[in-house]
């Protein structure tokens, strides 16, 4: 059996690398945007890419670049109130408590300074070990560690109604 080709493995990741998107981005759209961009600039750089390293690590790294460099990050609105796009399910299925919880987490996630929601989103959420996130983020691990610690008692108070706590690093 023969190695998947670098096109499966990055139809492999797609999973991940959207929910990453997502996550940076805020929205469903805007997610799908970074992630076509990424997937697209991958695919035109696939030379860039050394075979027998992480493939994954290279895709976020990608990606986050992209994203800074559209300027989201300074240009983003804090929604509010939950997308449109949410409220259409509600009361479909009964799940709608579920769904109001996952809303109101987007939302303390979107309101966390950059650094801190992508090391939220990295370590958290993707699972990766703090060096690895470290890498992908291009700080240290101590720095990394930080924003952590800042970004999840920062979630945690939005969570809870205290409002937003700490700056970023």
């Amino acid at each position: 059996m023969s190695a998947p080709t670098f096109e499966q493995q990055v139809l492999d990741l797609l999973p991940r690398l959207r929910r990453f998107a997502i996550g940076l981005a805020g929205s469903p759209s805007d997610g799908d945007d970074l992630c076509q961009m990424t997937i697209e600039r991958a695919l035109t750089r696939r030379d860039q890419w050394q075979e027998g390293t992480r493939l994954d690590s290279w895709m976020y790294r990608i990606m986050r670049n992209i994203y800074i460099d559209e300027g989201r990050a300074g240009t983003r609105r804090q929604e509010t109130f939950v997308s449109e796009d949410a409220g259409l399910g509600v009361g479909a299925d009964g799940a709608q408590e579920a769904r109001v919880e996952l809303s109101m987490v987007d939302r303390a996630m979107a309101r966390l300074p950059d650094d801190q929601r992508e090391a939220v989103l990295l370590v958290m959420v993707e699972g990766y070990a703090y060096k690895e996130a470290a890498e992908i983020v291009g700080c240290p691990v101590g720095t990394l560690n930080s924003r952590l610690v800042r970004g999840r008692d920062a979630l945690q108070a939005l969570l809870a109604g205290d409002g937003p706590s700490g700056d970023s690093a």
